[in-house]
């Protein structure tokens, strides 16, 4: 995978991965496509599994791993994520304050 850094943001911080844990279906491409190691794939928690709609418990229920945002700090919004996710269960947002 290409890990081009020239099209990301100077700063990190101002955009974060959200991630549609009812779309995301552990195919952990975004892992190793992240140039700066922002996501990680781990057991969907309880509280998460709640939030799913029914194609994402189906989906769950085979495989309960999902992506999740270890380090929003380091995200420089590149969105190399966004383009590898088969599932398009990952979009860039402004991060909240």
């Amino acid at each position: 995978m290409n890990k081009d850094k020239s099209k990301c943001d100077e700063t990190s911080g101002k955009l974060v991965p959200i991630i549609n844990l009812s779309n995301c279906g552990d195919k952990e491409d975004c892992i190793p496509a992240c140039p700066y190691d922002v996501l990680e794939i781990r057991t969907i928690t309880a509280e998460d599994r709640l939030t799913l709609n029914f194609k994402g418990k189906l989906k769950t229920f085979f495989k309960p791993k999902k992506a999740y945002v270890k380090a929003p700090d380091l995200c420089y919004a590149c969105g190399i994520c966004v383009q590898v996710c088969p599932e398009k269960a990952i979009k860039l947002a402004r991060r909240s304050l």
